[in-house]
């Protein structure tokens, strides 16, 4: 579709996918994979950050030869047919949803510390209306204000990082020197090579949400410059601030004392008598949890539209606009739905929203299979370059890592149904595709025997009117002769 105004440039690209990225799974839940880990954590994030970089650039090869709005799933329709398009669309497209109507909950929870009386399921209803409706404004603006965002998140990982050193070194006004701290005391593998690999899950899901920036490539003005620029810095920034902010955190506390309920920041900081530390990350963790939902909601209306123009979803979302309304709109609706499930019935709720982890998981894994493919038929990029290093052995160690990630889901502590409710899901739109496939074949098949019985009849009528025809001549020679 004709694009009336494209324009992000690679800094704006990059810091929507910082917003998506930098959430509630790195400000609050690296707690569950420090702990589990120990010191060791840094190797994670590493190995982490590894694995974003290659599955980021085999993106970046597909997206410099074809932008389009649909990104992975139209990549993996071009690989591996419809049928895997249409699967991973929809499953990405849920597991998305069920992720960002958790996340209106959680704001709505964290919101409620101010605002005691006003009920959760109105905060967060209110919550999803607002992104959508900014959604609304279309690509520009909304990158406008996720940069915004984006930036009072990295301000705060910053800030973090510099008052960790302050007081590691020394200098921060009345505390004592720590030095190494807690880093002298715990081994640097307390769980061996087991808690790196417990943590690994943990770790890629605050990695989670990079793939903004193949949906969001149609966007750009020249794709084949920014979508690798965007990622180069996504990946450098991302990397680089996690992996400093862990370094300066781990002399501060043991982490054996972190839990899932704090923020390893806030405990930390907390615990050397810090006590505002709390009430700012709060702030900086609401507005993290919303720019993820901002970035997330305009993917979704581009996974929507893609599915659309291919002929995989309804066809009254079809939009002829810049800007996906119809799309948008749904998937705010969907979003709705999703926190009415989680009031009304909260088990089958908690069994839903645990496969949005298994959807971008599933994602990666669908991603650099498709890499693998597109390179085996079209080797680099049209009018590119080959960005991917070590291919294709770099490109197989990926996709085994990532299923082994998906594997151990269920040795992680509440992991399991988002294991189990992912596969269901996967096995559920397989189904429906299968169903739709073999309806519209059936309807072609009537039809092609309605129009071959049609052409019969219409012979056997030509026939019977030319004997009439030929009958009645005689007749009429008949008469005459007589």
């Amino acid at each position: 579709m004709e694009k009336k105004h494209k324009g992000l440039s690679a800094w704006q690209l990059t810091m929507m996918a910082l917003g998506t990225v930098i959430g509630g799974s790195f400000f609050l839940g690296s707690s569950v994979a420090i702990h589990a880990a120990g010191p060791a954590i840094l190797i994670s994030y590493i190995l982490g950050g590894v694995l974003v970089y290659f599955i980021l650039f085999a993106l970046s090869e597909m997206t410099v030869a074809n932008p389009d709005t649909g990104s992975f799933r139209t990549f993996a329709t071009q690989a591996f047919g419809p049928g895997a398009g249409f699967v991973v669309g929809w499953v990405y497209w849920t597991g998305m949803v069920l992720a960002m109507s958790s996340e209106a909950t959680a704001v709505s929870i964290l919101v409620r510390e101010w605002i005691p009386n006003i009920s959760i399921s109105l905060l967060g209803s209110l919550i999803i209306i607002g992104v959508t409706l900014l959604n609304l404004l279309g690509a520009d603006k909304l990158s406008k204000l996720e940069s915004g965002l984006a930036a009072v998140k990295l301000l705060a990982i910053a800030s973090f990082i510099i008052i960790a050193l302050l007081l590691i070194i020394g200098i921060f006004p009345g505390i004592s020197t720590i030095g190494a701290g807690e880093l002298v005391r715990e081994p640097l593998m307390p769980r061996g090579i087991k808690g790196i690999a417990g943590s690994m899950l943990v770790v890629i899901f605050s990695y989670a949400g990079f793939e903004i920036i193949g949906l969001a490539a149609s966007e750009t003005d020249n794709p084949k410059k920014t979508v690798p620029k965007a990622i180069t810095y996504t990946v450098l920034s991302l990397v680089g601030f996690y992996i400093l902010s862990i370094a300066v955190l781990l002399p501060l506390i043991p982490t054996t004392t972190l839990s899932e309920d704090v923020s390893p920041m806030v405990a930390a900081l907390n615990r050397w008598g810090i006590g505002w530390a709390g009430t700012v990350i709060n702030l900086v963790l609401i507005t993290a949890i919303l720019s993820t939902m901002l970035a997330a909601m305009f993917g979704l209306g581009r996974m929507m539209r893609s599915l659309v123009d291919d002929g995989l979803a309804p066809k009254w979302l079809k939009d002829k606009k810049d800007v996906p309304y119809r799309g948008i709109l749904f998937s705010g609706l969907a979003m709705f739905l999703g926190l009415s499930i989680g009031f009304l019935l909260p088990k089958i709720y908690l069994f839903l929203i645990s496969s949005g982890g298994f959807a971008l998981l599933f994602t990666y894994v669908i991603i650099i299979a498709t890499h693998i493919r597109f390179r085996k038929k079209n080797g680099c990029p049209p009018e590119g370059k080959c960005q991917m290093p070590g291919y294709p052995l770099t490109s197989w160690i990926v996709l085994l890592s990532m299923v082994m990630i998906i594997l151990s889901m269920p040795f992680i502590s509440g992991q399991t149904s988002g294991l189990i409710a992912g596969i269901i899901m996967t096995a559920l739109y397989s189904f429906i595709y299968i169903s739709i496939r073999l309806m519209k074949s059936s309807q072609k098949n009537k039809e092609v025997y309605l129009s071959l019985n049609n052409k019969k009849y219409q012979t056997r009528l030509s026939a019977e009117f030319s004997k009439e025809l030929t009958e009645e001549i005689k007749e009429k020679e008949r008469d005459k002769n007589k």
